[in-house]
């Protein structure tokens, strides 16, 4: 998270820089190509048609991957942003060449783009802007003024963190305290100036730029005469706005106009990475589709030709924070199978909400061989690619299981898309005891990122090819 002003500030020109430098790299691959290979000088519409698209996506993903979160990362990590960040961009761009069957735009020019961009992105990052940013740390020139107010363990905290996560460098100029005794003493070695009483003073005898209150919620009627010091020296005031003791994963300050809003977010979303998810989502699916599309009319013919009924079941199912929607997969049961799931209740082996039986007599003798090989899941690609399902996410459940959940916590699994795929899905699928699963899934939903996701898909196949755990 960005800070302070200026830091945010040269994250903004270094972004503009380097969607700049990428246009320039793509214009000058592209003429380089025509004038030493081909030698013409005609510039295709299409290729033009291109570049907003790829600078637009390559400071996004540039952005997504952490580019621009601290300048202190170092050149290696750099390195590997820019990479990822390329082939992302590549990935993108080469779908919409596929499905747009555009033929004239020459494959080695991309490839001598994506070459030379990585190669300029992180000389000129090396060059130009760490030396700047290193050479005005070690000369103190931009370090921020702190003072704190607050002696116990939230200031010591915050005075840790800031000491670590600023890119500028800070100094505490020191605390203030409600008890006389601590003044004098030092805490995380900055001094303790005085009391609350002696705001005024220390502001205007003292260069500061921000007072920060770490302070617990008892100390709130303080607030109100501490700010307005602040305000009458010309001096930013901030509040930590951790002043409840709750375990959650994120904290998010908005405007209602002119309302402040203090929300608190079970699970952390960035919306910038959920919307790399998504685009990641349908690259992935409309790809494999020429592929899948033929086999999936083969196993419709199958199920057609095996047992009497329509190809698909179609289920409602619980999804993104509880809304139902119509989950589709290939009919591996007689009909009427949900009529009968009443007289098996009894022969259930699964543990927990949910319903499995090894031996489930509705199941067809197509149905045991798409169940062993989950080719019945394929239809629910286009749940994901209506929006209502991920490649990766806790497998949708049915209204039914849901119902019997016995604890609260079971239902923070609806608080992100279900997936066709989730860690479960590697760990031993319907082997696992419905708590073990939970478990995975809760593990999951905290600890997502787009590289597990392609873990997790990756992981997937040789899961589904091996058949294991599968009913």
């Amino acid at each position: 998270m960005i800070f302070d002003e200026k830091s945010a500030q040269l994250k903004r020109l270094l972004l503009v820089l380097d969607m700049c430098l990428t246009a320039l790299v793509y214009l000058v691959s592209f003429w380089a190509y025509h004038f030493f290979i081909v030698r013409t000088a005609s510039l295709y519409p299409s290729y033009l048609a291109f570049l907003p698209h790829i600078i637009i996506l390559q400071g996004f993903f540039m952005s997504y991957f952490g580019a621009y979160n601290s300048f202190r990362i170092s050149t290696l990590t750099f390195a590997r942003i820019v990479f990822l960040a390329i082939a992302m961009n590549m990935a993108v761009l080469f779908a919409m060449l596929f499905l747009l069957k555009l033929q004239d735009v020459s494959r080695i020019i991309m490839l001598l783009f994506t070459g030379t961009t990585f190669l300029t992105l992180v000389v000129v990052r090396s060059l130009l802007v760490w030396w700047y940013f290193k050479r005005a740390v070690q000369k103190g020139e931009n370090y921020l003024k702190v003072l704190i107010i607050g002696t116990g363990e939230r200031a010591v905290r915050l005075s840790d963190t800031l000491r670590k996560s600023r890119d500028w460098g800070v100094h505490i100029i020191g605390h203030l305290d409600t008890d006389k005794a601590k003044v004098g003493s030092e805490v995380s070695g900055s001094p303790v100036l005085g009391t609350l009483d002696s705001i005024a003073e220390i502001l205007e005898s003292h260069v500061i730029d921000e007072v920060i209150m770490a302070i617990p919620r008892t100390m709130m009627s303080d607030v109100e005469e501490i700010a307005n010091a602040c305000e009458e020296e010309g001096v930013r005031f901030r509040l930590m706005a951790d002043i409840y003791d709750l375990q959650l994963a994120r904290m998010r300050l908005a405007d209602l106009d002119g309302i402040p809003l203090l929300s608190f977010e079970p699970v952390a979303q960035n919306e910038a990475k959920l919307l790399v998810k998504r685009m990641f989502d349908l690259i992935v699916t409309l790809a494999a589709m020429p592929v899948l599309l033929p086999m999936m009319a083969l196993i419709a013919l199958a199920i057609k030709l095996d047992s009497p009924g329509p190809v698909f079941f179609i289920q409602q199912r619980v999804g993104l924070r509880k809304r139902l929607f119509p989950m589709y997969k290939f009919r591996t049961m007689v009909q009427d199978s949900e009529k009968l799931l009443k007289d098996l209740e009894a022969r259930n082996e699964a543990e927990g909400p949910i319903f499995k039986m090894t031996n489930d007599p509705r199941v067809t003798r197509v149905g045991k061989f798409l169940r062993k090989t989950s080719l019945d899941e394929f239809p629910q690609l286009f749940n994901v690619i209506r929006g209502q399902m991920s490649l990766v996410g806790p497998r949708p459940m049915s209204i039914r299981d849901v119902n019997l959940f016995d604890k609260s916590i079971q239902r923070k699994r609806f608080s992100v898309k279900p997936g066709l795929t989730c860690v479960w899905q590697i760990s031993g699928r319907s082997n696992l005891p419905f708590e073990k699963w939970l478990e995975l899934d809760l593990y999951y939903i905290e600890n997502w990122s787009l590289s597990m996701d392609i873990k997790i898909l990756f992981k997937t196949i040789p899961a589904v090819l091996k058949g294991s755990g599968a009913v």
